[in-house]
């Protein structure tokens, strides 16, 4: 794959996919490199549109390698039913925990997920258990995953089983989630300033928090606008 590819040049561009999906090939099936099999993965995704290859793939790389990435995008395969997979959110469960345990690239997205699945009550005999998905969501958040701070917030906000509504740890999240660039934690943790709901009240950092989330609402449509026009 030496020297420079013209994209204008239809023949070229198709030798120069084909050679990388030979050289993933090699790396995954004779090196027997994760990493390559899950180049080689997003290969069947994005170039051959093979979902059931890709599918078969991403299930041995994750059971034989336990590869982080690899599981989690098992997860994501089984919970939409993708690649001729069926739709189990119990298997889904078991990739995202193993690929949160492993750690890496997208294990705080994995524990998240699993964060997601307690909370719902989609697995472990379908009954929801905030506890355990607090304890997850706070390894997201702790690892700076917005979303995972602002469903710790909610949930303090509101209430669980074995979980007590706490308004001083909600604001703690939704002012983290807030500080991540998640739009609703600052619409709340305004709302709490401003209520004086469990806190001191301030409307200094009601409006703040206010403008915060005005400005990031601005920002999101700025960026869809782009994209649209794009």
């Amino acid at each position: 794959m030496a020297g420079l590819v013209d994209f204008k040049n239809e023949e070229e561009v198709k030798e120069y996919l084909d050679n990388l999906g030979t050289e993933y090939s090699y790396q995954c099936y004779k090196e027997r490199d994760p990493d390559g099999c899950y180049r080689l993965v997003e290969y069947f995704e994005s170039i051959k549109k093979n979902f059931e290859a890709a599918a078969k793939l991403v299930k041995s790389t994750c059971e034989e390698h336990e590869h982080g990435q690899s599981c989690y995008k098992l997860g994501a395969y089984y919970a939409t039913g993708k690649g001729g997979l069926p739709v189990d959110l119990q298997a889904a469960y078991n990739c995202f925990l193993k690929s949160c345990q492993k750690g890496g690239r997208k294990s705080l997205d994995s524990c998240h997920n699993v964060g997601l699945l307690l909370h719902d009550g989609h697995v472990n005999n379908k009954e929801p258990d905030p506890v355990k998905a607090r304890d997850y969501y706070t390894k997201a958040c702790d690892g700076n995953f917005s979303a995972s701070c602002f469903n710790l917030s909610t949930m303090y906000l509101q209430g669980a089983p074995g979980l007590p509504k706490d308004m001083s740890k909600a604001l703690h999240f939704s002012e983290r989630a807030c500080d991540l660039g998640h739009i609703w934690a600052c619409a709340n943790a305004s709302r709490i300033y401003k209520l004086g709901d469990g806190v001191t009240k301030d409307n200094t950092k009601a409006e703040k928090l206010k403008n915060r989330a005005s400005e990031l609402f601005r920002q999101q449509r700025e960026a869809e606008q782009i994209t649209f026009g794009e």
